[in-house]
Parts: C-alpha cells; structure tokens; sequence
C-alpha cells in the first residue's frame, strides 16, 4: 500500500536554495598567514566548519519544508471483515415519546415508564457499539426523512448522532413511505461490497399509494437490500401477527404486508418492552455477520511537525557550538 505525498503550500520550496547560504564562505572566516605550511592541521576544526554549515542548511531548509505543510495525502485503504452496511432509520414522531407500557394498556394513563425514544437509543448504541467492523449510516424521519450521518466506520460519530436525537420534541405527522425511499437511496452508486440492511425502528405504520409501493420494491430490488423492522407495540396498538384480511382500519398492518409482499428479504419484530427490544435487535445482530469488504478513507496526516522539529533540533545545536565557542575565547 503506497500513500501519496503532497504539501499544502508548494510554492514555498521555490525559497530552498536559501538553505545554501551557509555554505557560502564570509571575509572573516579567513585568516592572513605568510605561509600555510608552518600551521599544524586543524582536523577537529574543519569537522567542527562543516558540521556548523550543514546544521544551519539542515535548520534553514526544514524550516521552509515545514512552511510548505508537507505529508500524507488523503486516501482509500481496502478493509475486509465481517458485519453489514446499515442504514438505521429511527421514528422520531411525538408518538416516540411516550412511555412504553404493555400491549392491550392505555399509554395515556401511563407516565413513570421510560420513553420508547430513549429505549431505542440506548439499544441502537449498544448496537453499534457491539458490532466494529459494520458500516452505518444513519437517519431519522418524521414529516420527512432527516439525514444524519452518511456511511462511516467511526462508530463514535453514530453514537453521537443517536444520543443528539434526545434533543428537541418529537414531530406530530410521519410519512414512513418517504423515509423508507431516502433510506434506499443511501445505498444509490455504492459498489456492492456485502450484507445491506434497513433497521427501522418506530411505533406505528402508513398507508402507501401505488407509486411509494413501486419505488421501494424496485429501490430494495436493485440495491439487494435486507429490510428490518422493530414494531415498538405498546398500549392498544395492534398486533402484526393479527388474523384475517386486512380492512385498511390498521396502517401499521397494512404496512406489514406489503413489506411481506416484496420479494426481497424483510423481518418484523415485536416489542413491547425494553427487554423484547433488546431481544430483536440482538436478533438482527446474529443474523447479519457476513464477509464485508469496503475502502475506508484515511484523512491527510500533516508531516510538518517534523521537519519542524529537525529545525529546531539543529538550532539548539548551533546554539551549543557557539556557546563552547564563546567560552573558548574568554
């Protein structure tokens, strides 16, 4: 693997030839004598001559090396794992901040159990933080999709966006249908690499025109894609398990069954507490663990710093040589 070598400010290293000034000799580094041969050889004298010039050349040209920024150019280092590139899609409607209660209660009635919302992101934070070598993206929706954070390896900026997502109130409309399509649209020019997976979390569902059902079967279709969906069902939510043809009254089946429908992969899950959260997202977690292969970039690594301190090194030595030089004459 080979890095690229750049410097931010080439134009500088026009000013290296200075670095040879020291090299040129001055009027009082000669001494008149009537004859030469007389004067014993002065051997230390001319090492100690040429170690000065060179470490004034060594000082001047790092110093302008170091102007220039020199280092590592930004690139493209092939990885190879196993895991999935995500995209985790989380509901962030009003309805997300409710307590979670179980099925079949009045959510209403209910205010001492934790919100669904914070149940969701400190799963999803554990997720991630469980699983180092997958690639995640992250998005959230409500009235509309919210993109967070593109795909990335660094973990610690999902964790950040998901804890961020505690902020502000949760919006009162949704539309999964619009969502859903951003989502797919993540994966829209990727090279396919390996497992790719939709993680949506939310507590309800949407009825779908014919239109946003035909663009998300073709999106899943063309990009490979996997869709999960974790149903938070609490309170009088109804059931996706629920027998008997589906009458429109219920969105979060309606959307059930088309997702059924697609002919790519999907799973739905349950629920209803904290606890059977966990168990379906330890689930997905188990069922995605193939070979991964992706290029993760590495930012430009600046050099400068050391050929800066290489000038500044052969300046403290010069300073040395020409205190021992002064006490030499006193």
């Amino acid at each position: 693997m080979t890095f690229p070598f750049d410097f931010v400010h080439p134009w500088v290293l026009a000013l290296l030839p200075l670095a040879l000034l020291p090299l040129l000799r001055r009027r009082d580094d000669m001494l008149p004598f009537p004859s030469l041969a007389w004067l014993p050889p002065d051997r230390i004298g001319r090492a100690a001559g040429v170690l000065w010039r060179g470490l004034a050349v060594i000082a001047m040209a790092g110093t302008i090396v170091g102007l220039a920024s020199p280092g590592r150019s930004e690139s493209l280092v092939p990885r190879t794992g196993h895991g999935a590139e995500i995209v985790i899609l989380l509901d962030r409607s009003a309805s997300m901040n409710s307590a979670m209660v179980a099925a079949g209660e009045q959510a209403a009635l209910r205010t001492d159990g934790e919100a669904k919302s914070d149940v969701a992101r400190e799963l999803l934070t554990r997720f991630v933080r469980q699983r180092p070598e997958d690639r995640f993206a992250f998005m959230m929706f409500g009235t509309g999709p919210l993109r967070v954070l593109p795909f990335t390896e660094h973990k610690q900026a999902i964790q950040a966006g998901i804890a961020a997502t505690r902020i502000g109130r949760g919006l009162m409309n949704t539309d999964i249908g619009r969502a859903v399509l951003a989502a797919i649209a993540e994966f829209d020019g990727r090279p396919y690499s390996g497992s790719r997976i939709i993680l949506m979390v939310s507590d309800g569902g949407a009825q779908l025109d014919p239109g946003t059902r035909r663009r998300i079967e073709a999106g899943l279709a063309r990009n490979r894609i996997a869709l999960y969906w974790i149903y938070l069902r609490t309170g009088i939510s109804p059931s996706l398990h629920a027998k008997g043809p589906d009458d429109g009254s219920s969105q979060e089946l309606a959307l059930h069954r088309f997702f059924q429908s697609l002919a790519t992969p999907y799973r739905a899950y349950e629920a209803e507490d904290a606890g059977a959260m966990a168990a379906a997202i330890a689930e997905v977690g188990r069922q995605q663990n193939l070979p991964l292969s992706f290029n993760e970039r590495v930012p430009r690594k600046d050099g400068s710093a050391y050929a800066f301190g290489a000038a500044l090194a052969c300046c403290a030595l010069l300073l040395g040589y020409r205190f021992l030089q002064m006490r030499s004459w006193t």
